[in-house]
């Protein structure tokens, strides 16, 4: 089986995608601004493509899911607006996350991707059967992915995932009839 071939595989059976945040969601910047009542509140910046991408997963019912070393109201928000299924911050140590995230969605570590861009991404990775790392990854993190995307995180990162899942899953066709980009111009 050739490499391109693996990664079709791996990818056809995904049906839960979890990702970090910072660096993966966003591009791994955020700002803390002044909140009007004397404290501060985060920005960031999630990418709109991703965001349609995220719709998509919905539509054919692939759940999604997010764990963070990091709280951020923000995130919350993303994971909200993308009707995220698991959304989990705060958690550097992800693995019992990872376990039980596994559990409660009833599906096999080998159903699960999971898209990350730092070492502490690489032990999720290890444990599922779709591995992706960003573009803007750690070259470490690179290295014990077996797909990496064109673009980095925060910048269309998760939307190539997604094109991938959806071309490997026999499904992307079907997203390009809906756009009436596969069958010709409509005049």
């Amino acid at each position: 089986m050739s490499m391109d071939e693996e990664v079709l595989a791996r990818a056809a059976r995904v049906r839960l995608l979890l990702m970090d945040v910072d660096g993966v969601m966003t591009d791994g910047r955020y700002w803390q601004v002044p909140d009007g009542q004397g404290g501060l509140a985060e920005i960031k910046a999630f990418d709109s493509q991703d965001g349609i991408g995220f719709q998509w997963l919905r539509r054919f019912r692939i759940q999604a899911g997010l764990i963070s070393g990091r709280v951020s109201v923000a995130t919350e928000e993303r994971a909200r607006s993308a009707s995220f299924d698991y959304v989990y911050q705060g958690h550097t140590e992800k693995i019992p996350v990872l376990e039980e995230i596994l559990e409660k969605s009833g599906l096999a570590a080998e159903q699960v991707g999971y898209v990350g861009d730092d070492f502490t991404d690489v032990v999720v990775m290890h444990r599922v059967g779709f591995a992706v790392a960003v573009a803007n990854a750690k070259p470490e993190v690179k290295a014990h992915a077996h797909w990496v995307t064109a673009n980095p995180g925060g910048r269309g990162a998760l939307r190539d995932v997604v094109e991938l899942l959806l071309k490997a899953q026999g499904r992307w066709d079907e997203i390009l009839r809906h756009y009436e980009l596969g069958g010709g111009r409509r005049d």
